[in-house]
């Protein structure tokens, strides 16, 4: 019987990835690199990886992500999100787990455009009375 491989596609912010999750040793590659090389902050790596430790599969299952789009905490967002998904269609008994830690749900918070007349989004330019 073939290896089965599981695919979902995270996204947060402006970032998207793309997750291929299958069973293995804990090889975790982003973008052909390592994640510990890629995600260089370690609160990013933590939060990237979180569903890995929950499910208790962090060192059995190796993961292939390819993540565009966004900076660094968007595309450590948009990566949890993905293996988040991934876990969830690899085995329906982690579901229940990741939708309970609020991993499932994709963070639908944006930048918000900046308005005309004003200086950004909110902000608007200093009122002179003189």
């Amino acid at each position: 019987m073939a290896e089965r491989i599981c695919y979902a596609t995270g996204r947060r912010k402006r970032a998207v990835a793309r997750v291929w999750i299958k069973k293995g040793k804990g090889r975790i590659v982003v973008n052909d690199m390592p994640a510990n090389r890629y995600l260089l902050e370690e609160a990013q790596r933590i939060h990237a990886l979180e569903p890995l430790y929950i499910c208790h599969v962090a060192g059995k299952v190796d993961a292939k992500i390819t993540v565009k789009g966004g900076g660094p905490s968007g595309q450590a967002g948009a990566i949890r999100h993905g293996i988040s998904r991934a876990l969830a269609l690899m085995n329906s008994e982690f579901r229940p787990i990741l939708k309970k830690a609020d991993m499932l749900t994709r963070d639908p918070r944006e930048k918000e455009r900046k308005k005309y007349g004003q200086r950004g989004a909110r902000a608007k330019f200093q009122y002179s009375k003189r």
